[in-house]
């Protein structure tokens, strides 16, 4: 779907993870399913940009933007980006999540997050969900992917150790509560719409901005 590109080809510049060709496919169906045919995705914390260049050539009506607050991850992005020549795919921005108030984007159509939350401060959520309320006009879209704690459903232990080892790195780091962050998002108005079981013991997580009164 790249232009040139094979599972072993990596752009001059570029970061890659090895999740990223396992989880690509799967997180296409549920953007696929959720959102709309048209219009800007702001992607936050877009990490190597594997998934921005992937999508976007998959969504070609689509504008997407990538960002991240991390100027190595802007490089990888911007390689991918090269790589891709895709008319769709804008540069990327830096932006912080947890910094809503200074987002470089007033305005999107939808917002895709994807392996931020847990590998973030709580503040980051709190940001994403109160800067996508900005953002989004009533009906706008939110896809969230991750591992998730779920009340009810027993955590495999692959997550309790996943779990464990970011917490080892940064106390505020760590899986989240998926019902703390349903009541996130519910308190800047974006409602529940869906939960995908995804492989590997992830999630994908939809929220639709409500419609005013």
């Amino acid at each position: 779907m790249l232009r040139g590109m094979t599972e072993f080809t990596l752009p001059p510049g570029a970061l890659t993870s090895p999740a990223t060709a396992r989880n690509r496919e799967p997180i296409l169906a549920v953007l696929r399913e959720h959102l709309p045919a048209s219009g800007l995705v702001l992607e936050i914390a877009s990490g190597a940009g594997e998934h921005a260049a992937f999508n976007a050539a998959a969504l070609p009506g689509l504008r997407w933007q990538p960002s991240d607050p991390s100027s190595e991850a802007l490089l990888s992005i911007a390689a991918w980006r090269a790589h891709a020549g895709l008319a769709n795919l804008l540069a990327p921005l830096q932006l912080d999540a947890a910094d809503p108030a200074g987002w470089p984007v007033t305005r999107a159509d939808a917002l895709v997050n994807i392996n931020m939350i847990h590998i973030s401060p709580w503040e980051a959520a709190q940001g994403l969900m109160a800067g996508a309320a900005r953002v989004l006009p009533a009906g706008g879209v939110v896809v969230l992917y991750g591992p998730y704690v779920e009340a009810g459903v027993e955590t495999a232990p692959s997550n309790l150790a996943f779990d464990a080892s970011l917490r080892a790195r940064n106390p505020e780091w760590g899986l989240r509560r998926l019902d703390e962050v349903v009541a996130l998002a519910a308190a800047r108005g974006l409602e529940f719409r869906a939960r995908v079981a995804m492989p590997a013991n992830n999630l994908c997580v939809v929220f639709r901005k409500a419609q005013p009164g």
